[in-house]
C-alpha cells in the first residue's frame, strides 16, 4: 500500500509533469471506483492543472479550482504514459485499469488496481474536506506543528490501545500504514503491542525521533524519483516489514511475523521484545 513517503514523492513527480497542462478527458474503466457524482467527472474535462498535493495517503490533483482526489488503497498505483491510446478506455473486469486521465490529447495517467479486492477510490470535489477520509485525518507527522508534545497528547488520549494500531489509524496520525508502522517501531526498539499511554519519556523521545527520521529519510530518498521507481525504492530500504525469516539489519536476529485476518506485522524480537517472540495465533492453530 502506498504510504506517506510514496504519495508525497508521487505528488511531487506528477506536479512536475502536470502543472499548467490541460486535462482533455478522463475515462472511467471501473465505475465502482468513483465515489462522488457532483461535480461530475466531466467537469474536469478541459480544465488546467494548478497543483498536485497530498493529504495523508490521498493524492490531490487540483484543476481550475476542482479537486480530483484518489486513494490508492492496498493495490492501487498511478502510471505515467507519454502516449495514451486514441480510443477511450473501456470497462473490463479482467483489466487492472480503473481510470485514465488524458493530458493535452497525447500523454496521461493510468490509475490501476491489482487483485480482485477493489478498494481504490476516486473523488471529484470542490473542497478536499468533502472527502470523508480527508475530513477525519489526524495531524501529519512531518508537519512542523507535529511536536513531541502533540504526539504525547495523542498517545495519552489513546489509553491502553496497542501502539501499532494507534500509528496506523488515519484519524489519529495521517499517512502511516502497515509497512511504516513496522519500520517506526523497529527504529524505536518498541513492541507493537505496547500500550500507547505506557511510554516512558525515553521511549516517547525514541518514537518521535523515529517518526521524523524514518519518514523524513524515506521522503528524501523518494524525492525526484519517477512513479515507476517508487515501489522498488520503498522495498529496498525496509528493515523488517516484508522480511520474515531474514536477518535484522541491526542485530542479526531473525525477523518474525504475527498474522491477522487481513494483515500481518513484522518485528525483530531482540530489538523490540526483549528476545521473546510474540504469540501468533494463526501459526499456533496450524501447529496443533
Amino acid at each position: 500500500m502506498p504510504e506517506l513517503p510514496e504519495v508525497e514523492a508521487l505528488a511531487l513527480d506528477l506536479k512536475g509533469r502536470l502543472v499548467d497542462r490541460a486535462i482533455t478527458r478522463i475515462d472511467l474503466a471501473a465505475f465502482s471506483a468513483l465515489k462522488t457524482f457532483d461535480p461530475p467527472l466531466q467537469a474536469l474535462h478541459g480544465t488546467l492543472v494548478e497543483d498536485v498535493t497530498r493529504h495523508g495517503k490521498f493524492l490531490d490533483i487540483t484543476a481550475s479550482g476542482t479537486h480530483l482526489i484518489m486513494h490508492l488503497a492496498r493495490a492501487g498505483w498511478v502510471r505515467w504514459r507519454d502516449q495514451v491510446p486514441e480510443l477511450p478506455a473501456k470497462p473490463n473486469s479482467r483489466n487492472p485499469l480503473a481510470a485514465r486521465i488524458v493530458i493535452d490529447d497525447e500523454a496521461g495517467l493510468d490509475v490501476t488496481e491489482a487483485g480482485t479486492k477493489k478498494s481504490l477510490a476516486i473523488y471529484v470535489v470542490r473542497d478536499p474536506q468533502e472527502v470523508p477520509g480527508i475530513a477525519r485525518l489526524g495531524p501529519d507527522p512531518l508537519d512542523e506543528a507535529f511536536t513531541i508534545e502533540v504526539l504525547h497528547e495523542i498517545l495519552t488520549a489513546e489509553g491502553r490501545k496497542q501502539i501499532k494500531g494507534v500509528l496506523r489509524h488515519q484519524g489519529t496520525i495521517a499517512g502511516i500504514g502497515n509497512a511504516y508502522s513496522d519500520e517506526l517501531l523497529h527504529a524505536a526498539k518498541m513492541s507493537p503491542y505496547k500500550p500507547a499511554n505506557a511510554l516512558t519519556d525515553e521511549e516517547l523521545q525514541a518514537l518521535y525521533a523515529a517518526l521524523r527520521d524514518v519518514l523524513g529519510a524515506a521522503v528524501e530518498r523518494s524525492r525526484g524519483l519517477a512513479a515507476s521507481e517508487l515501489k522498488g525504492e520503498k522495498k529496498t530500504h525496509l528493515a523488517v516489514h516484508g522480511r520474515v525469516g531474514e536477518a535484522c539489519p541491526v542485530c542479526g536476529d531473525v525477523v518474525r511475523e504475527v498474522s491477522f485476518a487481513d494483515s500481518s506485522l513484522q518485528y525483530c524480537p531482540t530489538c523490540q521484545t526483549g528476545g521473546k517472540p510474540l504469540a501468533d495465533r494463526r501459526m499456533s492453530k496450524l501447529l496443533k
